[in-house]
């Protein structure tokens, strides 16, 4: 799972051209939107269709943003489990 984890920092890094940070200064548990990492719904968008394309992994339009994608924490389980958690699709 910890390799899994530093794969999405680096996609995360790589797509949101976030240059400035390294897989390592990214906190697991941290929010990535808001007062976490600042990401917006925009970002949210294009993060989804990266992870579609590296993971395989579909990622309905109704459900991109914050609640699916909290946290690498998050984003790694929903990777793991090949989809979104029972409670977010609702």
């Amino acid at each position: 799972m910890n390799e899994l984890k530093t794969q999405i920092k680096e996609l995360l890094i790589e797509e949101l051209h976030l240059e400035d940070l390294v897989p390592a200064a990214i906190e697991n548990h941290a929010p990535l939107f808001g007062d976490g990492l600042g990401l917006d719904s925009l970002d949210a968008l294009q993060l989804a269709v990266a992870v579609e394309e590296r993971f395989r992994v579909r990622v309905p339009e109704d459900k991109v943003g914050e609640r699916a994608v909290n946290s690498i924490d998050d984003l790694a389980g929903y990777i793991a489990r090949g989809s979104l958690p029972t409670n977010l699709l609702h």
